[in-house]
């Protein structure tokens, strides 16, 4: 077990998950498509990862990242270049490409993957990119062994193809995106049995979606939920951890980091007990004690550097939201961190400090959006943040000048 926060890890270093390993295992033996679903760290693409090297003897598993695409054209160029992990599929890959690959054709093994891909996008366009990626679904579908395609970031290419520079849903996009999750669709229909589709992401696909109308096209998706670790297993990471490098955790001590935490998101349990093991390190004493805690968290965890990890949140919100919703959104958090809770009257006074936003229907999507992607839950009729570590963060952030809706003048 080994410090890993912000890189996916598999064997030894993957954390437990045993249950949800077993369940998704189950789905994909039995040829489901899956929409991987999560809040943010949560660990989904490590999970994918884990999940290959676990299944690599029956399936062969290719993994597409799709986050730098613009287009649908770039999104099967990614996935063209994904079968080069497999000689025989990337032997056919490499002879539909032929024609745009001219020349370097016969030397292509010698050619670098940045090389490859730009060639790729210079023939690959929006005349031909539908029919490019039909086929080489056709080539993956006629593999030995059945195909899992574990495609990550997908919804921050749909979100791309959406939107304009204002983060505004046009025609023209809506047109984009639909021809793109259409495809994908269509080939998950045409060729199921034969590939399995696992779709993930950092923001949530589903709320990308709705905006535009377009949840159908997900019909053929499962939904898999993702789910923050219990207390035991994050206390079990903690304890595990400290065993790997040298650290004597003193009685209540983990109890206590869990208990600050809120919500056991793995990513966040390996920010704190890197700050621990910092800690320890530079005092030169091996053991740290439950009093401590507290000054870890505060000192550390909402520190700049920890600003550094969250602003993460930040930026993702903004760009599912965009820039004429996203300041809506902000207040909708920031009233939730400092007063502990946004309930119907709080929401009521917002929409009337933006109305240009689009009332209580934009009030809705952004809402979707935050419980979607794990800002906030409701209860008893009240939204508040699921992770304390968050809303500690957004309310030192955002606390200062912020004064709460209902002690506002309108």
């Amino acid at each position: 077990m080994k410090l890993s926060c912000g890189n996916w890890v598999d064997g030894e270093r993957f954390w437990d998950r045993k249950d949800d390993m077993v369940l998704l295992r189950k789905r994909i033996e039995e040829g489901n498509h899956i929409l991987l679903v999560a809040q943010r760290r949560m660990g989904k693409t490590s999970l994918m990862h884990e999940l290959a090297r676990q299944v690599g003897g029956r399936f062969t598993c290719l993994f597409v990242d799709v986050q730098k695409a613009a287009t649908a054209a770039d999104a099967v160029v990614e996935l063209s270049l994904a079968t080069r992990q497999v000689k025989s599929l990337w032997g056919k890959t490499r002879d539909l490409f032929a024609n745009i690959l001219g020349q370097i054709a016969e030397n292509v093994e010698e050619v670098t993957i940045n090389d490859l891909g730009f060639k790729l996008r210079g023939g690959l366009n929006a005349g031909n990119w539908s029919e490019k990626g039909d086929q080489l679904f056709s080539i993956l579908a006629a593999s030995d062994k059945p195909v899992l395609l574990l495609m990550d970031e997908v919804p921050i290419l749909v979100n791309r193809l959406l939107k304009n520079e204002n983060g505004e849903v046009t025609p023209d996009g809506k047109k984009l995106a639909d021809q793109f999750m259409s495809w994908l669709r269509a080939n998950s229909i045409k060729h199921q049995g034969r590939v399995r589709i696992i779709l993930s992401g950092s923001i949530g696909l589903e709320p990308v979606l709705n905006q535009a109308g377009l949840s159908a096209s997900l019909n053929t998706f499962s939904p898999f939920e993702l789910k923050p670790w219990d207390e035991p297993t994050a206390e079990g990471c903690l304890n595990e951890l400290a065993a790997e490098y040298g650290i004597k955790f003193a009685p209540g001590a983990t109890t206590e980091i869990v208990k600050r935490l809120g919500c056991c998101i793995p990513h966040h349990v390996q920010m704190f007990f890197s700050h621990i093991h910092d800690r320890c390190i530079r005092r030169k004493r091996m053991e740290f004690f439950k009093d401590e805690v507290d000054e870890i968290y505060t000192s550390e965890m909402l520190s700049i550097r920890g600003h550094a990890e969250l602003t993460h949140y930040e930026e993702r919100l903004k760009l599912v939201l965009g820039e004429k919703r996203f300041p809506l959104a902000s207040e909708m958090l920031t009233e939730a961190a400092v007063s502990g809770k946004l309930g119907k009257d709080a929401l009521a006074a917002l929409r009337k400090l933006y109305p240009d936003v689009g009332g209580s229907e934009a009030q809705r999507e952004i809402l979707q959006v935050l419980e979607h992607d794990g800002y906030l839950r409701i209860e008893n009729g009240e939204y508040t943040f699921v992770s304390r570590l968050l809303r500690d963060w957004w309310r030192k952030r955002n606390e200062l000048f912020f004064v709460p809706i209902l002690e506002r003048s309108i």
